[in-house]
């Protein structure tokens, strides 16, 4: 779907109109005007009292050759050992989500899904949609008791909370359609590291022994990602202990040999049924023969010079994107500079009506309307701007979803890729929260996602990242639950220049956001970008949460006489992994300081 900038006139007039009013009020400090572009990189000086702006002082990786930036040293060693191999950038992107599902199974997965943007080196855009589904005897109310309230965590965690899993059948597409090597070759990698395992890193380690409890409440009788087999053992997980999952080897060699139907069929179908039955949750073996990938249109829209290619429903995350670039495509950002208090004050209100829209509006497509070119329309983008004012925050509980006539009513992981001959790749995948519904399939060694709590469980009932949905997003059989991820492409001036996305829930949507106009808006280098401290509002709770360092003093200030509330955060935002194109031809990698995210090129 190609959405042009026509007719943007009157929304420009509009917001330069504000635009010039607040260059006036803009707070202006010694620490800010310290702060400058110089020869396209962001600066900072050593003796600015404000906190450093970056996460670290991490540089990007170059390479002319291939690129691929991914949340696991393993799993980028084996995509760059693809490309190095003669594989294009599906082979390898295939290779890295499997390995991934190795390697990093907090949300690396088998028994996940997720979503691919894909641009050959002609141009042309496509997208893959291999979302999870509601199993066939799912019903709207099932997570509600009999006064229809939600009972709690059952969406959540355990066999009731996973949908059908999609991300084989998605590899399998994708690697059809587009692949260069054999399935074999791509898939092989993930079977070695299963098999022969590897070492953990210190965030695998605590990850895993973080889970332990869960593991042995859920998974009764299992030994699956416990160091001992004994149930009281007080052993935990080092940096550098050697993870063999013989279980999961079986499973990946299975489909290896036989393709999709070595997982949706056979041996691995029986074992996740019969999971399912010990648990009680709803998963069939003709829920499994039954999934199929869906492609679908990408969304293209220009912003300035740039074309964005990204994920259409049931991703919200590329309507959501192109909505928040083009309400701040007006205003003079640049000129403001990074995270000041008029240039945060104007993303922060786009958005609060981004995420409003999103309760809304959002919905599988196969089964509601949902009015993807209405909504990052200027005409409508203007209505929804109409009660913005630079003297005070706008109160949440006044914004709702915009009106559209005629319409009828946080761990992930993202990898980035681009080969040889420019072909580029951007999926994000997930198992919802981390390590997913915690159930582990017994004889075949992966963990399941827990899905299910993307679906509006109950109409404004928040899910596990705070997001409110609608009847749009209701529970029904065989129907993709909405997702936030947003797997994005640019191009600007009709060449390939950027490849970015990231997990963490509700934030992944503003973090990609940010991270883009790091880039394009101040001038930022790639990891620069990744680096640079983020923060992130969703229309409700009504807060803007951000991390330590972010905002300057003034900033703070002049955003809380307003009326914003403001929270620091004691975590961090994004795990963004994305590649640039320079203006030599060359590729930067940028992965994200805040874990494990590594890129490789060469």
């Amino acid at each position: 779907m190609k959405l042009r900038s026509t007719q943007y006139a009157p929304f420009l007039l509009f917001a330069l109109a504000f635009a010039s009013c607040k260059t006036q009020s803009t707070t202006t400090t010694k620490a800010d005007a310290k702060l400058s572009q110089s020869q396209g990189v962001y600066q900072y000086r050593d003796e600015d009292p404000l906190v450093k702006p970056f996460f670290s002082d991490r540089v990007g990786v170059i390479g002319r050759n291939g690129m691929v930036a991914s949340a696991h040293p393993e799993a980028s060693q084996v995509g760059l050992a693809i490309l190095k191999a003669g594989g294009n950038a599906v082979d390898a992107a295939v290779a890295v989500q499997f390995a991934l599902a190795v390697v990093y199974p907090g949300a690396g997965n088998i028994g996940g899904g997720g979503f691919m943007v894909y641009r050959d080196n002609t141009g042309k855009a496509y997208t893959l949609d291999y979302r999870e589904k509601a199993p066939g005897n799912a019903t709207q109310n099932m997570y509600l008791d009999s006064l229809g309230n939600v009972r709690p965590g059952l969406s959540i965690s355990g066999h009731l909370a996973s949908g059908v899993p999609g991300s084989v059948d998605g590899m399998a597409e994708a690697h059809k359609r587009f692949g260069k090597l054999t399935w074999a070759q791509v898939v092989q990698p993930a079977v070695d590291l299963a098999a022969k395992g590897f070492a953990l890193t210190e965030r695998d380690a605590l990850g895993l022994n973080r889970i332990k409890n869960d593991l042995n409440t859920i998974n009764p009788g299992k030994t699956y990602f416990l160091k001992s087999a004994e149930p009281t053992d007080t052993v935990t997980w080092h940096k550098g202990d050697l993870l063999v999952q013989t279980d999961l080897a079986r499973t990946m060699q299975r489909i290896k040999d036989q393709g999709r139907a070595g997982f949706y069929e056979g041996e691995t179908a029986r074992l996740l049924a019969e999971e399912m039955g010990r648990g009680k949750g709803l998963i069939t073996e003709e829920d499994l023969k039954n999934y199929h990938a869906v492609w679908r249109e990408p969304i293209q829209a220009k912003y300035k010079s740039y074309n964005v290619i990204t994920m259409p429903p049931t991703s919200s995350g590329g309507v959501a994107l192109l909505q928040m670039m083009r309400f701040t495509e007006p205003f003079p950002l640049r000129k403001w500079g990074w995270n000041r208090d008029s240039t945060v004050q104007v993303m922060i209100e786009a958005e609060r009506r981004v995420y409003a829209d999103r309760a809304k509006f959002m919905g599988d497509p196969d089964f509601v309307k949902v009015p993807v070119a209405q909504l990052v329309s200027p005409e409508y983008l203007k209505t929804r701007w109409t009660d913005f004012s630079w003297a005070k925050a706008t109160d949440s509980r006044t914004i709702k979803g915009g009106m559209i006539p005629g319409y009828e009513s946080l761990e992930t992981t993202h990898f980035s890729i681009v080969d040889k001959e420019g072909n580029a790749v951007s999926i994000t995948t997930t198992l919802n929260g981390g390590y997913g519904s915690r159930v582990v399939v017994g004889g075949a060694g992966f963990f399941m996602n827990n899905e299910m709590d993307d679906f509006s469980v109950k109409p404004g009932s928040p899910n596990m990242y705070g997001l409110i949905g609608n009847q749009a997003n209701a529970i029904a059989p065989n129907k993709r639950m909405l997702s936030s991820m947003t797997p994005t492409i640019l191009e600007k001036d009709g060449k390939l220049f950027m490849v970015v996305g990231t997990p963490g829930g509700s934030t992944i949507m503003t973090s990609v956001y940010q991270t883009i106009l790091n880039v394009i808006e101040h001038g930022m280098t790639m990891q620069q970008a990744v680096n640079a401290l983020k923060f992130h509002h969703q229309w409700l709770p009504d807060k803007t949460t951000f991390e330590n360092g972010a905002f300057s003093d003034a900033t703070i200030e002049g955003l809380k006489n307003r009326g914003y509330i403001l929270e620091k955060l004691t975590n961090t935002l994004g795990r963004m992994d994305c590649v640039l194109i320079r203006p030599d031809g060359s590729y930067e990698g940028a992965s994200d300081p805040r874990a494990d995210n590594t890129a490789l090129g060469y």
